[in-house]
C-alpha cells in the first residue's frame, strides 16, 4: 500500500546508527570552516555537493572522503556544540523522537585544547540543549506527543596509522614506536573504553554504548575483546559494525567474541561469495544457522539502505538489499541514516524508501518502527524505558489512526 508522506514524517521514529561528523549541516559547516581557517574544495553548498558530498559515490574509499572536512572543523568545542544541537533539531523537525549520536572521540583529539572529557562534554551539551527545548513544548507537557531523548555511543577504530588526518592516533603511534601497529590500535580501544566508562560514571553523561567502526577485513573482533570486555563488565552497550564490508563470519565474530547487543549494517550477511574462510564448506548452511542465530538471540540490525547503496556499486538496485531477506528471516531490524549529510537523507527517506521497495504491510511497518526504541540503549532505568516505549507507541497509533492506516492481522514478530 501506499502511505502518505506526512504519516511517515509524523510517526515517532528512531536513528540508532547516526555518525555526528556524516550529519552536519552543509551551510553550518562552510560556516565553521571559515571561523576556524579549515581549507575546504569550495565554500559553496553546490560546490561541495558536485566535489565532496555527491548523490552517487565510486567506491567506499570516495564516501568516507568528506569525513576530513568534517572532522577537521569539530576539533573545535563551540562547532562540537554547535553540530550535535542542530543535530538533534533537524531528527525533531522530521518525527524523529529518539538518537543515539555517534562518532570516534580520538579522531577529535588535537593533543593541545582537546581531550576526550571536554569533547564528550561539548557534544552533550548541544544534545541536552535540544532535548530540554523540544521537551518545554505544550504538546509534550501535556502528554499529547512523546519527549525527545537521547543517547551518546563511542566508535573505537579497527584501523588506524600515523596521519595527518588524527593528531590523537599519530601520537599514540609515535609513544609507542617500538610496538607492533596492530597493539597500538588495540591500546587505543581501550583507552576509548575506559574513558567512556569513566567519564559517563563521573559526569553523568548518556554514554550509552560502544561501537567498532573502520575497515573490517584484515581487523577482526577478537582483536578488540579485551576493550569489548571492560564495557561489557562495566554495563555498557556494545554494537559493531559488521559485515558492511567483510563476509558474515565478521557477523558472527562481532555477537561471540564482542558479546555485541546491535550489529551496524550487516549488508553482506547472506552473500556466500564474501566467505573465504576455508574452514567453512556449506557456505549456506553457514549463512542460514547464522541467521537464525541472530534472530534467536534477537540481536538487532542496524540497517543503512542509501549509505550502502552508495558505497555498494554491485548493488543496481536497492530491493535486492540484503533488508529484504532480513524482512523474510524475520530478524529485528531498524532503520537508520549512518550519515545524514554524506548520503543526503532523512530517516523519513530511509522509512519511505524501504516502504517504496520492499513488501512492508502496516503491522510489519509498526514492528519496525517500535524495534528501534526497544532495542535503543535507552539512557536510564529499565522500567523508564518501557515507560517511555508505551508512551511513543500510544502515539503511533493515534497517527496511524488519523491517516486510516490500518493494521492487518499478521503475527507478531
Amino acid at each position: 500500500m501506499k502511505y502518505p508522506e506526512q504519516f511517515i514524517k509524523e510517526i515517532p521514529k528512531t536513528d540508532l546508527h547516526l555518525h555526528l561528523d556524516g550529519s552536519l549541516r552543509l551551510g553550518s559547516l562552510i560556516e565553521m570552516s571559515q571561523r576556524c581557517k579549515v581549507e575546504l574544495p569550495s565554500y559553496s553548498e553546490e560546490g561541495l555537493k558536485e566535489l565532496v558530498f555527491k548523490k552517487n559515490y565510486s567506491s567506499l574509499k570516495e564516501y568516507l572522503h568528506g569525513f576530513m572536512y568534517t572532522c577537521a572543523v569539530l576539533r573545535d568545542l563551540e562547532n562540537l556544540e554547535r553540530s550535535s544541537y542542530e543535530l538533534a533539531v533537524d531528527n525533531q523537525r522530521d518525527g524523529v523522537r529518539y538518537i543515539e549520536v555517534r562518532f570516534a572521540p580520538q579522531l577529535l583529539v588535537d593533543n593541545q585544547t582537546l581531550n576526550m572529557e571536554s569533547i564528550m562534554l561539548a557534544v552533550n551539551r548541544g544534545l541536552e540543549r535540544a532535548e530540554k527545548e523540544f521537551n518545554q513544548r505544550k504538546e509534550v507537557i501535556e502528554d499529547l506527543e512523546p519527549p525527545f531523548r537521547y543517547g551518546i555511543i563511542a566508535c573505537a577504530m579497527r584501523m588506524f596509522g600515523k596521519s595527518n588526518f588524527s593528531p590523537y592516533y599519530t601520537k599514540l603511534f609515535s609513544v609507542h614506536h617500538y610496538s607492533e601497529p596492530i597493539e597500538v590500535i588495540k591500546m587505543g580501544a581501550m583507552e576509548l573504553a575506559q574513558a567512556m566508562v569513566k567519564i559517563r560514571d563521573k559526569k553523568g553523561l548518556p554514554i550509552v554504548g560502544l561501537d567498532l567502526a573502520g575497515q573490517e577485513e584484515g581487523y577482526p573482533a577478537e582483536y578488540f575483546k579485551e576493550a569489548y570486555d571492560f564495557v561489557h563488565k562495566n554495563f555498557m552497550h556494545k554494537t559493531v559494525h559488521a559485515g558492511e564490508a567483510a563476509s558474515a563470519k565478521s557477523i558472527f565474530q562481532a555477537i561471540t567474541d564482542l558479546n555485541a547487543d546491535r550489529l551496524g549494517h550487516c549488508f553482506f550477511l547472506f552473500d556466500p561469495a564474501r566467505i573465504q574462510d576455508p574452514s567453512i564448506a556449506d557456505k549456506e548452511d553457514y549463512i542460514e544457522k547464522l541467521a537464525s542465530f541472530i534472530a534467536e538471540k534477537r540481536v538487532t540490525i542496524e540497517v543503512c539502505l542509501t549509505s550502502n547503496f552508495q558505497t555498494n556499486p554491485d548493488l543496481t538496485d536497492i530491493r535486492n538489499h540484503s533488508f529484504r531477506r532480513m524482512l523474510e528471516k524475520r530478524l529485528s531490524v531498524t532503520l537508520c541514516t549512518d550519515n545524514r549529510l554524506i548520503s543526503d537523507t532523512t530517516v523519513s527517506k530511509e522509512v519511505t524508501l524501504a516502504l517504496d521497495n520492499f513488501e512492508i504491510t502496516p503491522s510489519a511497518l509498526k514492528h519496525l518502527i517500535v524495534y528501534g526504541f526497544k532495542r535503543s540503549f535507552f539512557p536510564g532505568e529499565y522500567y523508564e524505558k518501557r515507560a517511555y516505549s508505551r508512551r511513543v507507541i500510544g502515539y503511533y497509533e493515534k497517527v496511524a489512526k488519523k491517516y486510516n492506516i490500518l493494521e492487518d492481522r499478521e503475527s507478531s514478530h
